[in-house]
């Protein structure tokens, strides 16, 4: 947590499919908390300036990012582009040049009726889980042998590192509040399962802290079974890919989800909601603000907002309550008229 900088402007990225129409939304909660919050937009980072010009996010992009107060970033994809080199020159690029080794979930359940957990008295839901960022399976190391033939073989290297395991682990057990369970599969994958037992083991101690550990299939089961067995699940990139959403689905929906990108040494983060670009209903009106807008509260929060961060929160949980949201959770409203619920339950 740092001390508002209100000098340093936020960079935003609307991006591709739905990301503009939430990002609108998520500046208007900003624009009404009255913060003195700069804006650099950045317009031009999208699907049609890739295909054109063959990178979507330059140099100059990136040093602008550098001496900013964060990224709001809308979503990234676009149909028209079939390789992933357009996703990695923005996404993956941040995360990987900017050093945001962690990415961080949280998982509130807002209303009884948005969960698909049986047993009521399993759905308060509230955890986070903690993913090595810029590691594990999406470095990129890897190849194809004889490609588009019978014959082809492909492999993906799983890279972990000991100063990457033990900087992530060192930040779910300072966010913790109640425990941390570490998730890997080092029963069937030995050298890197070994390395994040071995910096599990040797992790800062926190008396107060409930430590445990399971296999990723096991924790899934007990995710599925009851999720407020959790409070923080650190892990593997991939694995915590997978396991966020699941966390996202037993509390309600992708729409729902923020997520943030961070290097804690730095203070920089990258804050964006999980659901992707969903260009499937881009333009029609109906895509879910709520995580974009809580999304922009973990960067608040972050960056020395609290309270304006705890405001956002609650205005989102009356909206909900009050059954005003889109279709996607139970309500009727669209995009605009969700974001304009939110603003109104603010004041």
């Amino acid at each position: 947590m740092t001390e508002p900088d209100t000098a340093k402007p936020v960079v935003v990225i609307p991006g591709d499919g739905i990301g503009p129409q939430v990002i609108e939304q998520a500046l208007a909660v900003l624009d009404d908390l009255d913060l003195g919050l700069k804006f650099d937009v950045f317009d031009h980072v999208h699907a049609s300036t890739y295909l054109a010009e063959g990178h979507p996010l330059s140099d100059a992009d990136l040093r602008t990012i550098r001496e900013s107060a964060g990224v709001l970033l809308g979503a990234i994809g676009d149909p028209r582009v079939r390789t992933p080199d357009y996703a990695r020159g923005v996404l993956l690029r941040l995360r990987f040049e900017l050093d945001l080794y962690v990415n961080y979930r949280p998982v509130r359940l807002l209303q009884d009726r948005l969960s698909p957990v049986r047993d009521a008295g399993r759905r308060l839901i509230d955890c986070a889980v903690v993913r090595e960022n810029t590691e594990g399976l999406y470095v990129g190391v890897g190849g194809v042998m004889h490609q588009h033939t019978e014959h082809e073989t492909a492999v993906d290297v799983e890279l972990s590192s000991y100063r990457g395991v033990t900087r992530v682990i060192d930040f779910a057990l300072k966010t913790a509040r109640r425990g941390v369970c570490m998730v890997d599969k080092s029963n069937a994958v030995p050298n890197g399962g070994g390395l994040w037992q071995r910096c599990w083991a040797a992790a800062r101690q926190r008396p107060e802290i409930d430590r445990s550990h399971l296999y990723v299939d096991a924790a899934t089961a007990r995710l599925v079974q009851d999720p407020t067995a959790f409070d923080v699940i650190v892990t593997t990139n991939s694995y915590g890919d997978i396991l966020s959403d699941l966390t996202a689905q037993l509390a309600g929906g992708l729409g729902l989800a923020p997520s943030a990108n961070l290097n804690p040494d730095t203070g920089l983060g990258l804050y964006e909601p999980v659901h992707g670009s969903a260009p499937d209903i881009a333009g029609t009106g109906s895509a879910n603000p709520i995580g974009a807008i809580l999304s922009a509260a973990l960067m608040l929060e972050r960056t020395g907002y609290a309270t304006a961060a705890a405001a956002v929160r609650a205005a989102v949980s009356h909206s909900v309550a009050a059954w005003r949201c889109t279709p996607d959770i139970g309500g009727d409203l669209s995009t605009q008229q969700a974001g304009e619920a939110i603003r109104a339950a603010l004041h």
